[in-house]
């Protein structure tokens, strides 16, 4: 394995500390535009909204399916950009929502996607940290991530501040609903959730060769990511399962001694997590647990503390701001630079 003992904070570790003054920035900045699109959306509802987004965008485009579907009631689903680039397809768009998600913005394949779905009579939208790119020049409206150029490999605060950034289009559009009311507060629960222990996680996935990551709801959203970067930066075989989905088969792999990192920030499908944490307990599985409740975290072998409940929605933004941090740790830990993952670069681009 490589040696990543430098004293030198990384990089990743960094960027991620800056999300919450990042998210702050980007709920001002973009506050004027939001509002106007949202009363475009209010007057002209959507027939349907397709999100168009690879790696960790794709899984903030998953926290939007769960947004708009639960808060807004417009289905909501995730383009395959091979149909447009590979297969030469032009699906109807007639009436939809199309909204973009990246942080470069460079991807020749979601640009296509895009500027397909422009053709194709749908609205379009660009979620993307730079301004000048392909994918913003491609879309009508365009709602700037505003996170600063991130050097990392591994995506952090762009991939915080796209949630932020979605939440606060949800939040606009219901105008006067509880999410809207919460977003102005998000940003210092973020900087509290930087501050979050994790360390009782080190020991139980320092040697993990493989591991579930368990969510639902949001929080199933932010499993995706969060295995996503255990792959990247330790170079562990982690799998993102929904809460219900695990027990449809996964379930099997599971034994004494297997590791699982279940999220379970205070949201309606916490009654069963819980549930399936115990399940999971009985089974012999080595249990952590990402809760603000103390029922939660006292059933896990490595109990992860989130800052105190803040909202449903927002709650699995912050379990994903905490996480960052353990997850630089932890590549150290297992002697990886979290900023140098093997087979990767920053800007990957496909067709």
């Amino acid at each position: 394995m490589e040696n990543a003992s430098s004293p030198v904070p990384s990089l990743m570790r960094a960027e991620a500390l800056a999300a919450p003054d990042a998210a702050e920035r980007l709920l001002a900045e973009n506050a004027a535009e939001v509002r106007s699109l949202a009363r475009f959306l209010r007057r002209r509802p959507p027939a349907f909204v397709q999100t168009i987004a690879r790696g960790s965008s794709d899984h903030a485009a998953l926290f939007g399916k769960y947004l708009f579907e639960v808060r807004l009631g417009w289905v909501t689903a995730s383009a395959a950009p091979s149909v447009v680039t590979v297969y030469g397809a032009s699906p109807s768009l007639r009436g939809a929502l199309a909204i973009a998600l990246s942080q470069s913005g460079a991807s020749e394949d979601l640009v296509a996607s895009l500027t397909a779905a422009r053709r194709a009579g749908a609205l379009t939208v660009a979620v993307v940290n730079v301004e000048n790119s392909p994918l913003a020049r491609a879309a009508e409206v365009v709602l700037p991530l505003h996170a600063g150029e991130e050097k990392s490999v591994a995506a952090t605060k762009s991939y915080l501040t796209m949630l932020v950034a979605l939440a606060q289009l949800a939040g606009a559009v219901e105008e006067a609903g509880d999410l809207r009311k919460a977003l102005p507060l998000l940003p210092e629960r973020m900087a509290a959730a930087v501050a979050a222990d994790w360390s009782a996680g080190i020991e139980l996935f320092a040697a993990a060769g493989d591991a579930y990551v368990v969510g639902r709801g949001y929080a199933f959203a932010a499993a995706q990511e969060v295995a996503l970067k255990l792959k990247e930066t330790s170079a562990m075989h982690a799998e993102a399962f929904s809460a219900a989905e695990l027990l449809h088969g996964p379930v099997a792999i599971v034994g004494p001694g297997y590791p699982i990192l279940t999220l379970a920030p205070y949201d309606r499908p916490y009654p069963q997590v819980l549930k399936l944490i115990e399940s999971l307990r009985s089974k012999g599985a080595e249990l952590a647990v990402a809760a603000s409740e103390p029922e939660a975290l006292a059933l896990a072998d490595a109990p992860l503390p989130l800052p105190g409940r803040f909202h449903p929605v927002l709650d699995s933004v912050l379990t994903v701001q905490a996480f960052y941090p353990f997850a630089d740790m932890l590549a150290r830990t297992r002697g990886f630079d979290p900023d140098r993952p093997r087979n990767l670069q920053k800007v990957t681009r496909t067709r």
